[in-house]
């Protein structure tokens, strides 16, 4: 059973050298910018991330919202072991696949098949189970002769529709979305979304972060707002938006 544990975690990045101080002033100015600081060598940090607790059980579907700055991304990169937190503890059970930039791992250069395979090694899938999904992968793309074709002979809305494909073909465990993920021009959405959706439902706990009302309304039971690096209201999805939504 997938599960997720995270124990007073906070999270910094110091600033180096003359743009230290620029960079603080932007987000001084900014209403919405990680909180300034100093760390134990007197240098200026960006607390993005401060005494973060919070436990996700299997099943569970939560959205993560908050203004630009407010820390969803970094909550999510820290879920996903790219960030190490500086402090607290975080217990991950399960199989994680982060997706934030579905067209990671992509090579221009190369056909619309070869990036199947390339982009499905990087989500964490071996050679045999790309090549036992790959029939499947083109025949959603509607691509045809094009996957012979290095990618950047394709549009962006075809780049897109590739990626999507790849990217929604794994079976996760713990599953990290950024944003959502984009599917091209409007007469494929439908698809797109239905796909999107079996591919939550594979999923044994889905963390999302976005801006997008519908479509955490669509997919998400639990709603964790951040602000400035800290949690300040988690709790059933409907009862959190409403209280965003209300005039502070």
């Amino acid at each position: 059973m997938s599960a997720i544990s995270v124990e007073k975690v906070s999270v910094s990045f110091p600033l180096y050298g003359g743009s230290a101080r620029s960079l603080k002033n932007r987000l001084v100015m900014s209403a919405t910018g990680g909180r300034i600081g100093a760390d134990a060598r007197s240098r200026t940090v960006v607390e993005a991330l401060n005494d973060i607790s919070l436990d996700i059980a299997h099943g569970e579907r939560v959205a993560l919202v908050g203004h630009n700055g407010a820390g969803k991304t970094t909550l999510l990169r820290v879920l996903s072991g790219i960030y190490p937190p500086l402090t607290g503890r975080i217990r991950v059970e399960g199989r994680v696949a982060p997706i934030f930039d579905i067209g990671l791992g992509m090579d221009p250069d190369a056909t619309g098949y070869d990036n199947i395979r390339i982009r499905g090694l990087y989500l964490g899938l071996t050679r045999r189970e790309v090549e036992a999904k790959i029939d499947e992968i083109a025949d959603f793309t509607e691509l045809g002769p094009f996957l012979d074709m290095p990618m950047r002979t394709y549009s962006a809305g075809m780049q897109t529709r590739l990626s999507f494909a790849v990217s929604t073909s794994v079976d996760p465990e713990i599953l990290l979305l950024d944003e959502g993920i984009g599917a091209g021009d409007a007469k494929f959405l439908e698809r797109a979304n239905e796909r999107l959706r079996r591919f939550v439902e594979r999923s044994g706990i889905l963390v999302l972060a976005s801006h997008d009302a519908g479509l955490l309304a669509r997919l998400c039971t639990r709603a964790i707002r951040l602000d400035h690096g800290r949690i300040i209201d988690d709790g059933p999805f409907d009862d959190v938006m409403l209280r965003f939504a209300a005039p502070s």
